[in-house]
């Protein structure tokens, strides 16, 4: 599998699902049938608008663990990200388990049939909310192949809500993402959920590494022609919920309102 194989040549507008409250999160209400319902009514809302892939995340779990997640967090994980890829109709699906579990996010993915995973700090370590959050890219690049798993790895390059524990420089952190880390394809975002990424970070990735460099924060169709020739795809999640917040409901309007920018773009 490739990136290419996977969204072709287009730029893609990967939705995010924000699953609410797992199973053993504090604020989980005891029904995982709602779980279900909410995965599955917002996976619907994104086919029907028409966005190219869809990203699965415990977004309700928090505060979230800065290494291993509970087997609860995994076990339900990969049984709704299956329902969402039956769901999806063959749109492309990821997960990201939150806050920086990559094997428990390969394990889910390769098990549920989904096609890449979001990996927030892959290489090195950062400082976030949960404390130190260590990448593993020694374990879960040799765990794809053990596997024999066909998934994708998307890493953060300096990933919101966090910062690294020694900044090395974007560029040469970039670099190595691609080269020691053998990720897939990168991610630049801004400081926060919602706040929007630097044109220049995304520049910087660019010019320093052949993989795909994707905006995976604070996009809107006002800033979208900001990124959109430098960026290979876009992950989107707060924008397309009410009222541009992250823990609102999806408003299809406004998924339709971001694809129709994107359209524009696309053929000016």
């Amino acid at each position: 599998m490739s990136w290419r194989g996977l969204f072709g040549g287009r730029r893609p507008v990967i939705a995010c699902i924000h699953l609410p409250p797992l199973p053993g999160s504090p604020r989980y209400g005891g029904k995982i049938g709602r779980v279900y319902e909410a995965a599955l009514g917002e996976a619907e809302i994104y086919r029907r608008a028409g966005v190219d892939g869809l990203l699965v995340e415990n977004f309700g779990d928090r505060p979230f663990f800065p290494d291993r997640v509970p087997p609860e967090t995994t076990a339900s994980m990969a049984a709704v990200t299956r329902e969402v890829v039956r769901a999806a109709a063959g749109l492309p699906v990821g997960v990201n388990v939150l806050r920086n579990d990559a094997p428990a996010a390969l394990a889910v993915a390769t098990a549920a049939a989904a096609h890449f995973i979001r990996v927030n700090v892959h290489l090195g370590a950062a400082v976030g909310d949960p404390g130190i959050l260590e990448g593993r890219a020694h374990e879960t690049l040799r765990r794809r192949s053990s596997l024999k798993s066909p998934v994708l790895i998307l890493a953060d390059l300096r990933v919101k809500h966090a910062a690294p524990l020694v900044a090395r420089g974007l560029a040469a952190e970039a670099r190595e993402l691609a080269e020691r880390g053998l990720a897939d394809a990168l991610i630049v975002t801004g400081e926060r959920t919602g706040e929007a990424a630097d044109p220049e970070a995304l520049q910087t990735a660019r010019e320093n590494c052949r993989l795909p460099v994707l905006v995976g924060s604070g996009l809107t169709p006002e800033n979208l022609a900001q990124f959109y020739a430098a960026a290979r795809g876009f992950i989107v999640g707060s924008f397309f919920k009410k009222g541009g917040r992250a823990e609102n409901r999806v408003e299809e309007g406004r998924v339709r309102a971001f694809l129709r920018r994107r359209a524009e773009l696309e053929g000016r």
